[in-house]
């Protein structure tokens, strides 16, 4: 296993306590974080979370956390109700980044200059 891949598999098992001093004093140990970083580390360790693939059974958990502290935007974000994490929204992404490679051609963007 890739030493990427060991740090992901026991970062998630670290969110998976949900406790927000495990998981800043592991990023702190693994020189990802800095005492006092990030400002609010709670926030944080629900967005890692809603943006982990491997962490799904956690996302409505997260969802209502970021919700319920003003953060539904984020939600809306990195989570879809009822589907699975970011691949409608990835998809869309990767579909806009390869519709800007052919949609300026097709639109009268050309006459601007």
């Amino acid at each position: 296993m890739t030493e990427y891949a060991n740090f992901r598999q026991h970062l998630d098992a670290v969110l998976r306590t949900l406790d927000v001093k495990q998981v800043s004093e592991f990023l702190i140990a693994e020189k990802q974080w800095n005492v006092g970083q990030p400002a609010d580390p709670e926030f944080a360790m629900w967005m890692m979370i809603a943006g982990s693939p491997t962490l799904q059974d956690l996302h409505e958990h997260a969802r209502e956390w970021l919700v319920s502290h003003g953060h539904g935007e984020d939600a809306k974000t990195f989570l879809t109700s009822g589907k699975k994490q970011g691949s409608k929204q990835a998809g869309s992404k990767h579909q806009a980044r390869g519709q800007k490679g052919t949609r300026p051609a097709n639109k009268p963007h050309s006459s601007r200059g």
